[in-house]
């Protein structure tokens, strides 16, 4: 099938038309708009919203906040998306993860969750506007990788306590772990076995869909290929159908005055008020918090929710551009993201981000466009407006459900064998993470980022010196040479080749060094003095032109340069360099 291309072409008409179509990817796709892509939009954008209602109604839960505010948050990112995104598959709203982090941040308080996203969205984009979407390639894959798993194990043992139907759990981590198997004798029963049998039919469901996409062999029956499309749909609306059986028993049972399972409860009806996010909150007690108080409690968090949604929206969006076949532009995803979080805060949202399995959907059911956002987006605005009354009956225990299974591929610890095979310091910052995103999510994020900015400073002030005899000494540095390895090199040219007796010369072998700085051609002059002093030489060889220049600028006293190693060890072995 045909699918536009989603980034502006090179332009060759008006320059402002050309910028315009660079910051509103739209008018690159649009104009070529095809009948037929309507269609497979249409039909992609209804499943997506199937998906999209029962996991932000959970997701609402996992944030701490009353479910409506799950929806409040799902519908902006398709309009917005359309507009400024460059990815035909990716669908924003609620996900786990910044569920979880707000939560961590905000403890469940609606107004300053809606400031969190007018704030997060504003970072966001003036990163976009300044072209930083390069700060992202600084968080590393294991950082990632212990971040998400510790999140999904918080995040599904988190919803044990709606499983068993338990009430009066504290949200520190920890202290869930133990009120809740402190309190199963009180667990209800109802809870207990409604929430077991959605987990069954939706793992059930799970492996039925994977079954079928494993399976590729082409059936010539027409009613085979029939009823394994129909098995299809109804495993990819899971979510939906599950949630709405489970609603149905509640309500049944509440009709014969039976109360026995946990259900949602009350909820706002219709949609949100437009209307600018609170910049002051209120307490119980009367007492009004000012902005900057807010802001000052949100603390790191202001800091690592940004930087989260942008990692896990772009890395989604390069994953599906790469099997899909058409590229994504990450500042221009960072300013979609953006503009959906501060335009969110305008109807209640909490930050939201690329959903990794809403965005699945959406390419598996054959989306083209990015206009199949705003069929779901509809989807949620109709639910808001005349199903909110019917979320009354929707047992938590069902929700807790959807949000474990949502949640269980996230616990990924193949990878920690993988890690240990290619690099094992690398199981360092993943361990790190791990282990703090437990005690605060965001500690978790910025311990492990520390420790890998750790490591990487470290590889740069040590590099690899491999060093060889050809009568006189060749060390070879196998990366780049910059000023946190000076004192390194210098320690190993006086070990090895400065404190011997006799002394020996030495060819540096710099053809690895493309870059070099003051402190380097200040440690260097040092070295060449010593050399001197002891009547042996320090020969520099494979320089590159950008590197020799700078060396002859600085006009070290000494300096000699050889264009090989070759040359250079063979003409100290006939006791030809010299002066």
């Amino acid at each position: 099938m045909d699918r536009p291309l989603l980034r502006g072409e090179s332009s060759r008409g008006c320059c402002s038309y050309g910028t315009l179509k660079a910051w509103l990817p739209i008018l690159s796709w649009l104009p070529k708009y095809k009948l037929k892509w309507l269609q497979m939009d249409v039909l992609a954008g209804l499943t997506v919203g199937l998906t999209t209602v029962p996991q932000a109604l959970a997701y609402a839960e996992v944030a701490g906040l009353p479910v409506q505010y799950g929806l409040y948050s799902a519908f902006m990112g398709g309009f917005i998306y359309m507009l400024l995104g460059t990815s035909k598959d990716v669908t924003l709203g609620p996900t786990a993860i910044m569920s979880l982090l707000c939560s961590s941040v905000v403890g469940g308080q609606p107004q300053r969750a809606v400031l969190l996203s007018l704030l997060c969205g504003l970072i966001q984009a003036v990163m976009a506007l300044l072209r930083l979407g390069f700060l992202l390639d600084f968080i590393s894959y294991p950082v990632i990788k212990g971040f998400t798993c510790a999140a999904a194990v918080t995040i599904g043992f988190g919803q044990v306590k709606n499983i068993l139907g338990l009430r009066g759990i504290p949200q520190e981590f920890f202290l869930e772990v133990y009120y809740t198997f402190y309190k199963i004798p009180e667990a209800r029963i109802g809870d207990v076995v409604l929430g077991l049998l959605c987990l069954f039919l939706l793992i059930m469901l799970v492996f039925m869909k994977a079954s079928l996409e494993s399976n590729d062999a082409d059936d010539a029956s027409t009613s085979s290929r029939v009823a394994r499309k129909l098995v299809w749909t109804v495993a990819t609306m899971r979510n939906a159908l599950v949630v709405v059986a489970a609603s149905l028993i509640a309500f049944s049972w509440d009709a014969y005055g039976h109360k026995v399972f946990t259900i949602t409860g009350q909820t706002s009806k219709g949609l949100p008020p437009f209307r600018p996010p609170p910049t002051s909150d209120t307490t119980a007690n009367g007492t009004v918090v000012p902005f900057g108080e807010i802001v000052k409690d949100f603390g790191g968090g202001l800091a690592v929710i940004p930087f989260m949604g942008l990692i896990e929206s772009i890395a989604i969006a390069k994953a599906f551009a790469s099997q899909n076949n058409y590229r994504i532009d990450a500042n221009q995803e960072l300013l979609a993201i953006g503009v959906t979080n501060i335009m969110g805060s305008f109807v209640s949202a909490y930050p939201v981000t690329g959903s990794f399995g809403r965005t699945a959907v959406n390419s598996q059911t054959g989306v083209c466009t990015p206009a199949g956002g705003i069929v779901t987006s509809v989807i949620v605005l109709l639910s808001l407006a005349f199903l909110m009354p019917a979320f009354y009956y929707i047992p938590k225990a069902s929700l807790a459900a959807v949000i474990i299974c949502a949640v269980a591929p996230m616990v990924d610890f193949h990878v920690v064998a993988k890690m240990w095979k290619i690099r094992k310091w690398d199981l360092l910052p993943f361990v790190v993470t791990f282990l703090m995103s437990f005690w605060q999510v965001q500690y978790g994020i910025i311990g492990g980022i520390a420790v890998s900015g750790a490591l990487l400073l470290y590889n740069t002030a040590r590099p690899q010196i491999k060093v060889s005899d050809h009568n006189v000494l060749v060390m070879e540095l196998s990366s780049g040479l910059s000023f946190p390895a000076t004192e390194y090199l210098s320690h190993i040219i006086h070990t090895q080749a400065l404190q011997v007796s006799p002394p020996r010369s030495v060819v540096l072998d710099c053809h690895h060094v493309s870059i070099i700085d003051y402190t380097v051609i200040n440690e260097l002059s040092d070295l060449l003095r010593q050399f001197k002093l002891r009547q042996v030489q320090l020969v520099f060889s494979g320089l590159r032109p950008s590197v020799l220049k700078v060396l002859l600028a600085a006009d070290l006293q000494g300096f000699r340069y050889r264009d090989s190693v070759e040359e250079a060890t063979q003409m100290e072995s006939r006791n030809l360099i010299d002066d």
